[in-house]
């Protein structure tokens, strides 16, 4: 019977072993579900945080998309804008050119003209200088004949009122002493000296 009792105690201490490790295991299992619960509580809560943060990048997003398509828009219309006065300040441009061609094509023409009446006005001045040279020249050398022959008659009108003047002189100089012969003779006649007067 002893090994009865022994057989008691050892069931009765493998029930309290038992007991025990299921108290143990009940423990750690709540410990495990209460690490669990923390576990899936900060789960959630980052869970929530992505979902928040997945909202609010799909909310950023859908606003950077729109932002993004209304650029696009504006690069269109700027686009389209620039390509518009492109076009217009080409045609301009090119109206402007034709323009200044024609401008330039009727300038050299002007010019044309210009340099040739130039060139007339020219030979014509280079004439008239030759002809005015010609006619100068010309008048010189009539002036020098000129000159020559009123000299010579000059000469000649000198001469001959210098001999005239000499008979006129030698005519007055023989009246002059046949005058003074005479008052002489008369003063000598009443008696007086024609060297003390």
């Amino acid at each position: 019977m002893p090994a009865k009792k022994k057989t008691k105690k050892s069931t009765k201490k493998n029930t309290e072993k038992s007991e025990n490790d299921l108290e143990t295991k009940c423990r750690r299992n709540i410990l495990d579900i209460a690490v669990l619960q923390d576990h899936i509580a900060l789960q959630r809560e980052s869970l929530i945080k992505v979902q928040t943060d997945r909202t609010d990048l799909r909310r950023r997003m859908r606003d950077m998309e729109q932002k993004l398509q209304h650029e696009r828009q504006d690069h269109r219309d700027v686009n389209s804008d620039f390509s518009r006065q492109y076009k217009t300040l080409q045609t301009e441009l090119t109206s402007k050119v034709k323009r200044l061609e024609q401008d330039v094509s009727q300038l050299k023409e002007e010019l044309a003209v210009c340099q040739e009446e130039l060139r007339k006005e020219k030979r014509e001045r280079e004439e008239m200088e030759q002809e005015k040279d010609a006619i100068i020249c010309d008048l010189r050398h009539k002036l020098d004949n000129m000159e020559t022959d009123y000299e010579k008659i000059l000469h000649e009108t000198l001469d001959s009122l210098t001999s005239q003047l000499s008979l006129v002189r030698q005519g007055w100089e023989d009246k002059s002493t046949t005058l003074h012969q005479n008052y002489k003779e008369l003063l000598s006649e009443f008696g007086l000296n024609a060297l003390d007067m």
